[in-house]
């Protein structure tokens, strides 16, 4: 028996109003630039917290979008719900990106600008 981690590059979260999910498990509908938003993911979860992420859409089995926007994750917690291991914490968005611009905006863990 081992302590189960999973270090993430990205924040996956499922599309605004995916049914069966919590708030903090979706996008929000209206995501806005500077706003800070609460997430919450399954399992314990390392983020990088010294630069800009991409956040991403996902649809489970890590099928991701292409980034929908650059954010800041600015802290994160462990705890348990039900017995189960989640991480939750908040973040703030920097940048939101136009899905039909084909631009590159992360390479690796670097933010192109």
């Amino acid at each position: 028996m081992g302590i189960h981690t999973e270090f993430n590059p990205d924040l996956a979260l499922r599309k605004a109003g995916t049914e069966g999910r919590k708030r903090g498990e979706c996008i929000p509908a209206n995501l806005r630039e500077g706003q800070v938003y609460s997430f919450l993911k399954r399992g314990q979860r390392n983020y990088w917290l010294e630069g800009e992420i991409p956040l991403r859409t996902t649809e489970g089995d890590q099928r991701l979008s292409r980034p929908i926007a650059a954010i800041t994750i600015l802290y994160v917690t462990h705890h348990l719900i039900r017995g189960e291991v989640h991480t939750e914490g908040k973040y703030r968005v920097e940048e939101i990106f136009n899905p039909e611009d084909p631009k590159i905006h992360f390479e690796g863990m670097s933010r192109v600008r």
